[in-house]
């Protein structure tokens, strides 16, 4: 079985509008990073800005225990590297992390534009979940096309935007951004597990879609 080294970039934005603190979403990252270490794939975090990037732990899950006590990680936690050092040649796959930070720091970003286009371009899989895809509403490939342009994806909801009480605290809404930017936004209902598979493009709703938004990511590598 082949080893993939995937690429996990959080936000290191941490104000969630002066509602309250935020960051990435530790329970939704420890479900990504479970399946692809369980797996015997290599999980390596880096941040926008580098350095140790806020947490977002509303939910202490045993999974996000786990993720927060392995030493691998816990190292790697405390000085992330900033996306702009990042060479994308190392990685198969990039996830694009959620957490509301995302929203503020993650559209327009040229290394995450970088990032995702060098890796998309030479085979790997570009891959986001929740307020992760925020990470693609200004991804341009080498063309300049954009890469969701007419794709099917899955972000967290206007309506679970509006459920959670933050629709008028986001910079935008999500959802509708990325439909704005071509793609077809394909919702399930709030809170459910959905993932999206578009080609090598693999997005999932929410934190409850984590495990199977990795499993799909590896699934989509091996079959490439």
């Amino acid at each position: 079985m082949s080893r993939f080294v995937v690429l996990f970039v959080l936000t290191s934005h941490e104000d969630l509008g002066g509602v309250r603190k935020t960051g990435f979403h530790v329970d939704e990252t420890a479900g990504l990073w479970s399946v692809f270490a369980s797996g015997g794939h290599e999980v390596r975090l880096a941040s926008i800005a580098g350095g140790k990037p806020p947490q977002d732990r509303r939910r202490d899950s045993e999974v996000a225990q786990r993720f927060l006590g392995d030493p691998d990680i816990a190292r790697q936690l405390l000085d992330t590297p900033a996306i702009v050092d990042v060479n994308p040649e190392d990685f198969d796959a990039v996830v694009f992390v959620g957490g509301h930070g995302a929203m503020w720091d993650f559209p327009g970003d040229s290394d995450i534009t970088r990032i995702g286009r060098a890796i998309y371009e030479r085979g790997g899989v570009v891959s986001a979940i929740c307020h992760g895809p925020a990470a693609l509403v200004d991804l341009r490939l080498s063309d300049g096309s954009r890469l969701i342009d007419g794709r099917e994806i899955a972000s967290f909801t206007n309506s679970e935007e509006e459920s959670v009480g933050l629709a008028g605290v986001v910079p935008f809404l999500l959802a509708s951004a990325l439909e704005s930017g071509g793609a077809v936004h394909v919702p399930a209902s709030d809170f459910a597990e959905h993932v999206v598979v578009d080609g090598r493009l693999v997005t999932g709703q929410n934190p409850a879609s984590a495990a199977t938004v990795a499993k799909r990511v590896i699934d989509t590598l091996t079959s490439r």
